[in-house]
């Protein structure tokens, strides 16, 4: 059958007692990688949380910022690392729920952490998104007194600035960026 025979169905979650997800289209998912069928993870992903946003869905987020499932998840993956026993966790949850129909090695391309060379699981967060002219000509304004070298990037930096539609202001990270 067509993925199109799937439109407008629904599934019960594996290891969630009682929850129901939707089976939706999205233009990212394709035959080419695997099945064409996948499951959509809004808090962990931009085409997946396009997809959400779409739909109206919501963007739980069941790992904590350390890597760890949350209480969310459920007794049987709160406090175990995502990457190490969370996974096996997860494979034994299915195993036993008879919703396994296949396991094997895959190396998953995640994205890597410059400072420790350890994959990173990207996760939705709390921000706070302002929209307004007065912090776009403040941030122009300060951006105008600071010493930029080479001298000729603060044109391109002040462009962008104009540009930007919306403004996050988040005091997430301890460090800077490269």
């Amino acid at each position: 059958f067509s993925g199109a025979d799937l439109a407008d169905g629904s599934c019960g979650h594996p290891t969630i007692p009682g929850r129901v997800s939707p089976l939706l289209p999205a233009n990212h998912v394709t035959m080419t990688k695997g099945t064409g069928l996948v499951h959509t993870a809004p808090a962990h992903g931009m085409e997946d949380y396009s997809v959400a946003s779409h739909h109206q869905l919501p963007t739980d987020c069941l790992v904590d910022e350390r890597g760890y499932f949350t209480e969310a998840a459920g007794p049987e993956l709160k406090n175990k690392n995502v990457l190490e026993e969370g996974n096996e966790a997860v494979i034994k949850m299915l195993q036993a729920a008879g919703s396994l129909l296949k396991e094997e090695k895959y190396v998953h391309s995640y994205p890597y952490d410059w400072r420790t060379k350890k994959p990173m699981i990207i996760r939705a967060s709390k921000q706070w998104f302002v929209n307004t002219a007065d912090v776009k000509a403040a941030a122009q304004d300060v951006l105008k007194k600071v010493k930029v070298i080479p001298t000729s990037a603060v044109n391109r930096m002040l462009e962008m600035l104009d540009r930007r539609t919306f403004w996050c202001i988040s005091r997430q990270r301890c460090w800077g960026v490269p």
